[in-house]
């Protein structure tokens, strides 16, 4: 496993690649041709962020 990330800034940039992951995956979903596992793949996508967040929040800053 990688280094924890304590930086504020690196933590944020992280999450802003994280988000970019999603959208694009969320673009690329057709909403007429979407299946149960496209919507459970989003749904595992944000709560991942969620944790990522959570653990962030948790971490002591390493600025």
């Amino acid at each position: 496993m990688g280094k924890s990330i304590t930086n504020k800034e690196q933590q944020v940039t992280y999450m802003k690649q994280r988000l970019n992951m999603f959208l694009e995956v969320l673009d690329a979903i057709e909403p007429e041709t979407a299946e149960l596992e496209d919507i459970d793949r989003l749904i595992a996508m944000v709560d991942e962020l969620d944790d990522k967040m959570q653990q962030f929040k948790s971490r002591p800053s390493g600025e």
